[in-house]
């Protein structure tokens, strides 16, 4: 079956203001999981084109800050606690920059990076790999002892060892599939939460 782009998601994302249907999945999320905080610094990864910024910057409102990174241009947002970075997250300089706009560690690194499909099942499942290793390594780098990490990922035979990772740096690693996603998608999202300081990602 085709996917309705138009959907009752797509439609409401429309009315409410939001950037892109995907902005329910974390507001779900963020429920279930206690997430995003008023005063949180928070860090968003593939954050184009701005739905789960829109999202984050309210949830942390007044004092918190967010930090969106992209490859991708995004149009500006009229929320002061938005930042929007067009970087490669992977890149040393990138982390540079968003360390020095947040002033501190964050509480929570937010990812829904996903690769840009091929068709061949086994590449792009590799690729998505690669992104959550790009999260991870990013947490890793940027969070508080004790923060968060929500991070999209996809259903696969190679998930296993990425999950082991997760646990060595985080207290609880749960897996879910928020009601917004759509029904044919093998993604679902990682939430990590209880940062450990212990090692350092090879």
């Amino acid at each position: 079956m085709a996917y309705n782009r138009q959907d009752r998601y797509y439609k409401k994302a429309k009315q409410e203001g939001y950037r892109s249907r995907a902005a329910y999945k974390l507001i779900e999320l963020r429920q279930r999981f206690r997430l995003l905080k008023p005063g949180d610094l928070v860090i968003d990864l593939g954050a184009a084109p701005g739905g789960w910024l829109q999202v984050a910057a309210r949830s942390i409102a007044p004092n918190g800050k967010v930090i969106g990174v992209d490859l991708q241009s995004m149009e500006g947002f009229p929320e002061p606690n938005i930042t929007v970075i067009q970087g490669d997250i992977t890149c040393d300089e990138t982390q540079q920059k968003i360390s020095a706009l947040l002033g501190a560690p964050a509480h929570c690194v937010i990812s829904d990076l996903a690769p840009k499909l091929s068709g061949i099942r086994d590449a792009d499942n590799a690729r998505a790999l690669e992104l959550n290793q790009v999260a991870l390594r990013v947490a890793v780098r940027l969070l508080r002892p004790g923060g968060n990490l929500l991070i999209k990922s996809f259903i696969s035979n190679d998930l296993h060892a990425f999950t082991l990772e997760l646990k060595k740096f985080f207290r609880s690693v749960e897996r879910t599939r928020p009601e917004a996603t759509r029904q044919a998608s093998s993604e679902f999202y990682f939430c990590a939460k209880g940062f450990r300081v212990q090692e350092t990602v090879k």
